[in-house]
């Protein structure tokens, strides 16, 4: 990636992050849910395919289960 596309990245995830805060507000439960309910809804419009990549702490918290098992 470029400098100008790191950088576009960089500002796009920032602003992200600063709409989360303002949706969730100060309490960090309320930040963990709108992150869960951003996930879930992400892993729904991909087919259950996001779940996959995601940590297991992440999926439990965001409600997602288990990953598949891998396929030999």
């Amino acid at each position: 990636m470029r400098g100008s596309e790191q950088a576009t990245t960089d500002d796009d995830a920032a602003e992200l992050i600063a709409q989360l805060e303002e949706l969730a507000g100060a309490d960090p439960a309320d930040v963990r849910q709108v992150v869960a309910e951003v996930l879930a809804a992400l892993d729904r419009a991909a087919g259950g395919a996001l779940r996959e990549h995601l940590p297991e702490t992440i999926r439990l918290d965001a409600g997602l289960g288990s990953a598949a098992p891998a396929r030999p």
